[in-house]
């Protein structure tokens, strides 16, 4: 693990505020046994439209919110919830107008009222906002006290006045300087209006854009119950690198597992999917580094299929998990350590087959007592095959070649290339 210097031009210190003061060693990573629903995919904003007309999103969120508290789900992670330039949420304008094209206010409210004890995740984008009338520093709802030195100097609009950014520039919205105690004053506030509406954790776009160490006291100020980073590269050094800026105080995605799985599935060649670390064989990805804090998915809003022409390229860049391998994909998130996230199409609109075989995993993961620091024994892992032991309790089978425990093994799923094994 490496660790981070702070920034020369600048001394980061907290803004004084009156907030919770969680234990010093408080990581926010869950209790190891969480199971994250995505709640949204990326037209959600445009509600469900039936016989009776259109209704919200969280209006669909409220009606299915049986179906996911009997599927086991611990997290919902829902869409984002403030005022957007673009209607799915990614180009954030106010932060503290919470009507949405997903929905009002209240119904978000109502929304996260009705999955309890399900718990909500918001899905907060710091690194960016855009004004109300233009794309530049004319905030609102919170402005900043100097709005152009809210935004760093090095950004596109050349309207910026603070300090150099800590991250990747952005170029779709202004980059907010979080060195600056006004712009951190203001997250925080933020994060705790988000709070009160019913929100216990946060899902932090973007994290390349800005310094692991802000999301670090952005969790100490508000102390979430859960936290994860959208740290989009496939590189699990960097990731790795990622959370220890954060001094481990946030999980993160866990992209290189996803990418090394969707080439395993779609290839049926899993010799990529383990390698090692401090001389033991363990898994590729995260979860082979850091499996406590990687949250695993399948695909996501940024990933999935979409039929309309206008994302047709970013569909054939983003490459979606085809068909029954979804199914597989599965089998192996579910059976392995990390945080598994599955994604709404998925449970909720791929078919009952699909759904049920999520369900028959779901409930084995938990009877088995399958958790995010599970140990792996990996058996085979190449062309055509790829079998592991978790726990000394589950064993799982992918792809086209046959194989099997031996002795003294229960088969527990089938399922399109892979069965499940159990043994008490």
């Amino acid at each position: 693990m490496q660790t981070e210097t702070r920034f020369p031009w600048v001394a980061v210190v907290p803004v004084p505020q009156a907030r919770i003061s969680p234990p010093a060693d408080r990581t926010y990573h869950g209790d190891g046994h969480d199971l994250i629903l995505q709640g949204f995919h990326w037209e959600a904003y445009r509600g469900h439209q039936d016989q009776q007309g259109r209704k919200s999103w969280y209006r669909v969120l409220i009606e299915n919110a049986h179906a996911i508290k009997n599927a086991g789900f611990t997290w919902m992670w829902f869409p984002p919830s403030s005022d957007s330039l673009a209607a799915e949420g990614y180009i954030p304008r106010r932060w503290n107008v919470l009507d949405t094209a997903y929905g009002s206010e209240h119904e978000l409210r109502c929304a996260l009222k009705a999955l309890e004890p399900v718990k909500g995740l918001a899905d907060v984008i710091l690194n960016h906002r855009v004004g109300v009338h233009t794309s530049g520093a004319d905030f609102e709802d919170p402005r900043f006290p100097d709005n152009r030195a809210a935004i760093t100097r090095d950004d596109e609009s050349g309207c910026g006045t603070g300090n150099p950014d800590t991250g990747e520039r952005y170029s779709a919205g202004r980059d907010l300087d979080h060195t600056n105690p006004d712009v951190r004053g203001a997250v925080k506030d933020y994060l705790a209006r988000l709070r009160s509406v019913g929100f216990k954790g946060w899902r932090y776009d973007l994290v390349k854009g800005f310094h692991g160490q802000f999301v670090a006291e952005y969790n100490e100020a508000t102390s979430p119950e859960f936290s994860v980073g959208e740290f989009y590269d496939t590189d699990r050094q960097k990731v790795t690198d990622w959370i220890d800026h954060t001094g481990g105080k946030s999980t993160a995605f866990d992209f290189p597992t996803r990418y090394l799985l969707y080439s395993a599935l779609t290839t049926d060649d899993y010799s990529r999917m383990r390698s090692s670390n401090a001389g033991r064989v363990v898994p590729a990805g995260l979860i082979g580094f850091w499996s406590s804090c990687a949250v695993t998915f399948l695909d996501n809003h940024d990933t999935e299929f979409r039929r309309d022409e206008e994302h047709q390229h970013q569909h054939n860049d983003t490459r979606h998990v085809p068909g029954r391998l979804v199914e597989t994909g599965y089998a192996y998130l579910l059976t392995h350590p990390g945080i598994p996230c599955i994604f709404w199409p998925h449970y909720f609109d791929w078919g009952q087959q699909t759904r049920q075989h999520i369900d028959h995993l779901i409930r084995l993961r938990k009877t088995m007592g399958l958790h995010a620091r599970s140990a792996v024994e990996i058996r085979e892992a190449g062309q055509g095959l790829y079998a592991a032991i978790i726990d000394g309790r589950v064993a799982v089978r992918l792809g086209t070649r046959s194989w099997s425990p031996g002795g003294g093994w229960q088969p527990a799923l089938d399922g399109e290339k892979c069965t499940v094994w159990t043994r008490c």
